[in-house]
């Protein structure tokens, strides 16, 4: 808490949360421009290199779109739970952020139990999501709401398993404990990805079923539901699921970064003998450094792999990666407990 303790005196919290949320937003149009120009690359073409240099400000462009776009309502949609679902998705994004820790001591809501309050918000998303598949009045929007909610049940068994993993080996709830958990001074061995390989994969496999993205894209799946949920969606209401989609995922990032890849920690940072802002600076860099690789990750497998049928969606959530996180957790204890009775005491 040392290291930050001069930065709260300088700045309110107001204006962090402010800060927090901005960096959102423009996280969202560079993830969505990262996305195009890695696709582009990917399959040897250019992407977007018209408006601003190297198509920089395409993001920009799409949003005065959106904003200028009719807002197009069903007449026989129910009109305020259609308004509300893509709220509902963009509010939740945007809070789950207030437990992450970006720097030693510097996180919106250092509460005690903030690894549930991820879970408990981004469970809340299934709800914005069948909202707007049951309002719209529409058989495409409904199936993309059911598969949805379908699917993100699913995962979230999986993934709260490799929550658990973390916690016993953090034996914290805390989310700056866990990001301290894995500091052993120089070393990265310390980082829960070498402590606990298989929970990270199944989170981050979890992580891209809750976040819609491919090759977990089902609820959306064009060829076979137009748009899925967002199908009678147009103008800002439908951007601002667009928004929530990419904030969702690099708060998934920034989330798997916490639990496996450090966090804000630095392998280097008490050679370096740091202090104050310096340190807090550093600390900041690396967790969006690690936080950007994760979101290429999330980019670079969408542009690779096909999506699943709905029958081996269920069966790898199902079949696979519930029990095998369920073993996990067994032996992740079972190590824990040898670990506190012959080695810790």
């Amino acid at each position: 808490m040392a290291t930050i303790a001069g930065i709260w005196e300088v700045i309110d919290l107001p204006l962090v949360i402010f800060g927090v949320l901005n960096v959102l937003l423009l996280s969202a149009s560079a993830l969505v421009y990262a996305e195009r120009k890695v696709a582009a690359y990917i399959q040897e073409r250019s992407g977007p290199n018209r408006v601003g240099p190297a198509g920089i400000l395409t993001p920009f462009a799409d949003v005065v779109k959106l904003i200028l776009k009719e807002d197009i309502v069903p007449t026989a949609a129910n009109k305020f739970l259609h308004s509300f679902a893509p709220t509902l998705m963009v509010v939740i994004a945007m809070t789950t952020a207030s437990v992450i820790p970006f720097a030693e001591g510097l996180v919106i809501a250092d509460v005690g139990m903030g690894i549930l309050v991820i879970l408990a918000m981004t469970s809340l998303s299934v709800y914005g999501v069948t909202l707007a598949g049951w309002s719209s009045n529409s058989k495409y929007a409904l199936l993309g709401g059911l598969r949805s909610s379908a699917q993100m049940i699913s995962y979230e068994l999986a993934m709260g398993a490799a929550v658990i993993s973390v916690i016993l080996m953090s034996a914290s709830l805390n989310m700056t404990d866990i990001v301290e958990s894995q500091n052993h001074g120089w070393s990265i061995l310390g980082w829960n990805i070498f402590r606990n390989p298989v929970g990270f994969i199944i989170f981050t496999i979890a992580a891209f079923a809750e976040t819609n993205r491919a090759p977990f894209d089902l609820p959306e799946a064009e060829q076979e539901l137009v748009g899925g949920y967002h199908t009678e969606y147009s103008g800002m209401k439908f951007g601002m699921f667009f928004l929530a989609e990419y904030v969702n995922m690099f708060i998934a990032s920034m989330v798997i970064v916490s639990l496996f890849l450090g966090g804000y920690l630095v392998p280097l940072q008490e050679v370096l003998g740091l202090d104050g802002v310096l340190l807090t600076l550093l600390q900041v860099g690396a967790f969006t450094a690690k936080s950007a690789f994760m979101a290429f990750v999330f980019i670079w497998v969408r542009w690779t792999l096909p999506r699943f049928k709905y029958n081996q969606l269920m069966n790898i959530g199902w079949k696979y990666l519930l029990p095998i996180s369920i073993a996990n957790i067994v032996v992740i204890a079972g190590l824990v407990a040898v670990w506190h009775t012959f080695f810790a005491g």
